[in-house]
Formats: C-alpha cells, structure tokens, sequence
C-alpha cells in the first residue's frame, strides 16, 4: 500500500559510528598499519514519502525554469536532427568538467570516432553515451537503470566496478587514504540497495514539480554516492532522463551543467545544505543553472544558424549535389569520416568523397590524416562555436 506524501522539514543526515582498518603503510604511518581507527558515516533517511516545504520564491523560480526549458525545447523541435547531438556532447562536457575532465569540442567529437585524442576526451565520449542511454530508458527509472547507466560510463576502466554497487567506503576531502576526519563520508555499502529502492520510489512519485523533483533525486543520489567512482556524472545524467520522462523536454538534452559550471561551489554548497535538511539551495542551483544554460544554447543555436548560412553562400555546386544534404550532416557531426559521411547520406562510401572534396574546396571542412585510421574531415566553425559554448559555461582547457 502506497503511504501518502509526508509534508514537513526535510530530514538531515544522521551518523553511525564504524571502524576503520588501515592497509599496511610505510615511512611515518607505518605505526598505524592494521590499527582500528574510527570514524563517522552518513545515515540518509528515506524520502519516498517526504514532501518539500519550498518558499514562494523558490517554488516559482522552479516553475519559471521549466517554463523555460519547455519553451526553448518547443522551439527547437523541428530543427532537432541539427542541434541535438552538439547539444548532448555540450551537456557530457560540461557533466565531466564539474568532475576536472576537459577537452576541447574537435578531442571530444574525434573521440566519438575512435580518435585516440586523449583519456579525458575519451571519458567524457563514454559519458555522451551514458547521457544517450539515460534518455533512452527515461520511462524505466529504476536499479537495473542507473547500473546500466554507470556500466556505460566506466566500460572502458579496470580501476573500477561498472555496474556495480560499491562495496567499500567512499569519503570527500581530506586525505585520500583513509575516511578519518573527512569533509563527508558517504552511508556504509550495506545500505546502498535499500536507499537506491527508496529512491527509485521517490523518483516514481507524480504530485512535484519537474525541477524541485529532480533536484531532490539528484542531492540525495550524490548523498548516497553508491559507486567508486561516476557519481556526479551518472547523477546529472539522472536528472536529463527525469526532464524527459516528466515531458519537460522532448527533443533534446538541454546542457544543464553547462549552467552549474557557472557557479561550482555554489553547486557544491547547496548540496551540502541538502545534507543539513535544507532543500532550497539545490532546488535554486538547478533552477539558475537551467536559466544559464537556456541563454547560452540559443546563443549556440544562433551562431550555428549563421555558420549554416555563410556556408550556403561559399559552396558553388549543382542543387542536386549531396554536398548540401552533407553541410546537415557536419553541423551536427563536425568531424566524420568516409564511412560516417556515407552512412549519414545513405549512398555508397566511394560516392562520398566528391561532396567531401566539394565542402574542403569551399572552406567548410579541413582533412586531417589520422594514424592507422585514415582521413577524417572536420568543421572549425562548429567546433570554435562549441568551444565557446563553454568558454562561456566555465574555463575550458582546449585538448
């Protein structure tokens, strides 16, 4: 039998003692090795059945913020073969870069590829194809769900489990080798399945408004930190799969934390105040975030609309030419190969490199020969548009 929704002030952590064997140490710890030691972990309480007490004015500044994310997805529905897949690898590079991982948009977009550009462009490749997996099961929210998204994420590591529960303690801040006096100390692995059901039943629930209600659903996954590593990550992805599910978005993947970049430790002050019972601060981060992340995609989406259209005026070919349908192709895609272009096409790869050879001739795409795997063509444009998405998101590094 569902209980109904429990209204009053949201729970704070609690903490349970537990206890702490060091692995063997060298040099000055060495006297410390195999002792106990004790520390402090979080015991989160269930929220399945709690119901927020919001302000006034957070409450609209949540209402208004899907107004806007419904808004702009509305508008750009038609177009979205042409904007959604830069805007998914701009919401996974913004995710990552919260995490410290940067790339530049040509790393990320050759990573795509098979490009060996670098282990940072690298993840966050596999985090654009964790984000398309959370859309894709956006009506399936469940355990199985978030494993399967986490397994796509860290397929490609040994270091940690993907698609696994985590069965030791994870903590943040402080010394990296033993939880003893850190900045917060995630619930003992033992509680992890109960507290992913109840939350899994609290996503569940229909009487919140979409962005209080993924903003809930996002602190408290963070609060449980159920893996080793991918948390963030897999949390923000999260909270896209409940836009689309809640029908806020529809067509594309609005980069959320592109808006959170601005704003990091903010970001990570309102988590913790979610932590002290405080659920404000969190639902205001994500409703800012998504107000800066809606300015800066129709800035993207603008400059994108010129960029196409400078390239109508450079490129001299007959209408019937596949070049056209291909300035379509490498907007959306602006580094492809032989095999991509054609598939994208539909026509035979050898048919390919007459468009190709058309758009280089026009200025539109540069080729690059890369080791082992052949020419691959790209669109500077595009990718300094992309770059300076997020430049305007949050610094960063070009790779």
């Amino acid at each position: 039998m569902r209980l109904p929704p429990t209204a009053g002030a949201w729970p704070a952590l609690q903490w349970e003692e537990r206890v702490w064997v060091p692995a063997g140490q060298w040099g000055v710890r060495a006297t410390t090795r195999g002792s106990e030691q004790r520390y402090h972990a979080a015991v989160p309480a269930m929220v399945a059945h709690r119901l927020p007490e919001l302000s006034a004015d957070v409450a609209r500044a949540a209402r208004d913020a899907e107004h806007e994310l419904s808004r702009l997805d509305a508008e750009l529905g038609a177009r979205v073969s042409s904007f959604a897949p830069v805007l998914l690898r701009s919401e996974s590079a913004s995710s990552s870069q919260i995490e410290m991982l940067t790339a530049s948009a040509r790393a990320i977009f050759s990573a795509d590829l098979g490009v060996r550009t670098g282990r940072n462009a690298e993840q966050i490749a596999a985090n654009t194809r964790m984000l398309e997996s959370a859309i894709v099961l956006a009506d399936d929210f469940s355990a199985s769900t978030i494993l399967q998204m986490h397994r796509v994420l860290l397929e490609s590591q040994t270091v940690h489990t993907p698609g696994q529960w985590r069965d030791e303690a994870v903590w943040v801040g402080r010394q990296a080798d033993s939880p003893v006096g850190a900045d917060y100390v995630a619930p003992h692995h033992s509680r992890i399945p109960a507290l992913i059901d109840d939350l899994v039943a609290f996503a569940a629930r229909e009487d919140l408004s979409a962005i209080v209600h993924l903003s809930l659903v996002h602190a408290q996954f963070e609060t449980i930190h159920p893996f080793t590593d991918g948390n963030g990550r897999t949390g923000r992805a999260l909270a896209q799969a409940m836009l689309r599910h809640a029908g806020v978005t529809r067509n594309l993947a609005i980069p959320v934390s592109a808006g959170l970049l601005a704003d990091v430790e903010g970001y990570h002050r309102a988590l913790t105040a979610y932590r002290a019972g405080d659920v404000e601060p969190i639902v205001l981060a994500f409703a800012d975030a998504i107000a800066r992340a809606v300015a800066n995609t129709r800035a993207l989406v603008s400059q994108l609309d010129l960029i196409r259209a400078q390239w109508e005026n450079r490129l001299h070919v007959r209408r019937d030419s596949h070049a056209w349908r291909l300035l379509d192709v490498v907007l959306r895609r602006p580094v492809v190969s032989a095999a991509v272009a054609a598939t994208e096409l539909g026509i035979q790869q050898p048919n390919v490199y007459p468009p190709l050879r058309a758009l280089s001739e026009a200025g539109i795409l540069t080729s690059k020969r890369e080791h082992r795997l052949g020419p691959f063509w790209r669109a500077d444009e595009v990718l300094a548009a992309v770059d300076a998405f997020a430049e305007r998101a949050g610094r960063r590094e070009s790779g």
